[in-house]
Protein backbone atom coordinates (compact mmCIF):
# COMPACT_ATOMS: atom_id res chain seq x y z
CA UNK A 1 0.00 0.00 0.00
CA UNK A 2 1.14 3.49 -0.71
CA UNK A 3 1.08 5.76 2.29
CA UNK A 4 -0.76 9.00 1.87
CA UNK A 5 -1.41 10.73 5.14
CA UNK A 6 -4.40 13.05 5.05
CA UNK A 7 -4.36 16.40 6.73
CA UNK A 8 -6.53 15.04 9.53
CA UNK A 9 -3.88 12.61 10.78
CA UNK A 10 -0.14 12.32 11.13
CA UNK A 11 2.02 9.28 10.56
CA UNK A 12 4.22 8.17 13.42
CA UNK A 13 5.70 4.76 12.53
CA UNK A 14 5.94 2.62 9.42
CA UNK A 15 6.51 -1.11 9.13
CA UNK A 16 5.60 -3.97 6.85
CA UNK A 17 2.74 -6.35 7.59
CA UNK A 18 1.89 -9.03 5.08
CA UNK A 19 3.93 -7.20 2.45
CA UNK A 20 2.00 -3.95 2.92
CA UNK A 21 3.41 -0.74 4.29
CA UNK A 22 1.51 0.33 7.39
CA UNK A 23 1.45 3.82 8.88
CA UNK A 24 0.41 4.35 12.45
CA UNK A 25 -1.46 7.62 12.41
CA UNK A 26 -3.61 9.82 14.59
CA UNK A 27 -6.93 11.28 13.58
CA UNK A 28 -10.67 11.01 14.19
CA UNK A 29 -10.87 7.24 13.67
CA UNK A 30 -7.90 6.43 15.94
CA UNK A 31 -9.20 8.76 18.65
CA UNK A 32 -12.66 7.19 18.48
CA UNK A 33 -11.11 3.72 18.48
CA UNK A 34 -9.09 4.45 21.61
CA UNK A 35 -12.05 6.08 23.33
CA UNK A 36 -14.58 3.45 22.31
CA UNK A 37 -14.16 1.31 25.42
CA UNK A 38 -13.19 -1.92 23.66
CA UNK A 39 -10.68 -4.03 25.55
CA UNK A 40 -8.68 -4.92 22.42
CA UNK A 41 -8.11 -1.26 21.48
CA UNK A 42 -4.55 -0.03 21.81
CA UNK A 43 -2.44 2.70 20.23
CA UNK A 44 -0.86 0.45 17.62
CA UNK A 45 -4.15 -1.08 16.48
CA UNK A 46 -6.05 2.20 16.44
CA UNK A 47 -3.15 3.97 14.73
CA UNK A 48 -3.03 1.26 12.08
CA UNK A 49 -6.78 1.56 11.49
CA UNK A 50 -6.37 5.34 11.13
CA UNK A 51 -3.58 4.81 8.62
CA UNK A 52 -5.91 2.69 6.51
CA UNK A 53 -8.67 5.27 6.93
CA UNK A 54 -6.31 7.97 5.65
CA UNK A 55 -5.85 5.98 2.44
CA UNK A 56 -9.42 4.74 2.01
CA UNK A 57 -11.77 7.41 3.35
CA UNK A 58 -12.25 11.15 2.90
CA UNK A 59 -12.11 13.40 5.96
CA UNK A 60 -15.91 13.54 5.97
CA UNK A 61 -16.15 9.74 5.76
CA UNK A 62 -13.67 9.44 8.64
CA UNK A 63 -15.79 11.69 10.83
CA UNK A 64 -18.87 9.60 10.11
CA UNK A 65 -17.00 6.34 10.72
CA UNK A 66 -15.63 7.70 14.02
CA UNK A 67 -19.19 8.20 15.23
CA UNK A 68 -19.77 4.45 14.93
CA UNK A 69 -17.31 3.78 17.77
CA UNK A 70 -19.32 5.99 20.11
CA UNK A 71 -22.73 5.00 18.77
CA UNK A 72 -22.77 1.57 17.07
CA UNK A 73 -26.50 1.97 16.44
CA UNK A 74 -25.66 4.87 14.11
CA UNK A 75 -23.85 2.40 11.82
CA UNK A 76 -27.03 0.35 11.56
CA UNK A 77 -29.05 3.47 10.77
CA UNK A 78 -26.67 4.45 7.98
CA UNK A 79 -26.57 0.92 6.60
CA UNK A 80 -30.36 0.67 6.49
CA UNK A 81 -30.90 4.19 5.16
CA UNK A 82 -32.52 4.71 1.76
CA UNK A 83 -30.37 7.79 1.07
CA UNK A 84 -28.07 7.43 -1.93
CA UNK A 85 -25.29 9.24 -0.06
CA UNK A 86 -25.50 6.70 2.77
CA UNK A 87 -25.43 3.81 0.28
CA UNK A 88 -22.29 5.20 -1.33
CA UNK A 89 -20.69 5.82 2.06
CA UNK A 90 -21.54 2.30 3.21
CA UNK A 91 -19.79 0.83 0.17
CA UNK A 92 -16.65 2.86 0.94
CA UNK A 93 -16.89 2.06 4.65
CA UNK A 94 -17.19 -1.71 4.18
CA UNK A 95 -14.22 -1.69 1.78
CA UNK A 96 -12.24 0.30 4.38
CA UNK A 97 -13.26 -2.07 7.19
CA UNK A 98 -12.19 -5.13 5.21
CA UNK A 99 -8.83 -3.52 4.35
CA UNK A 100 -8.28 -2.44 7.96
CA UNK A 101 -9.06 -5.94 9.20
CA UNK A 102 -6.55 -7.50 6.80
CA UNK A 103 -3.87 -4.86 7.34
CA UNK A 104 -4.10 -4.41 11.09
CA UNK A 105 -4.63 -8.01 12.20
CA UNK A 106 -2.31 -8.89 15.04
CA UNK A 107 -2.06 -5.48 16.70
Amino acid sequence: MVLVVAACGRSSVSRYAGGASVAFASGPVSKACLGGGRSAANGRLCGCIQGVANRELSASDQRMAAKFFRDPHRAQEVKMSDAAAHDAFWDRYTAFAARAERTCRGY
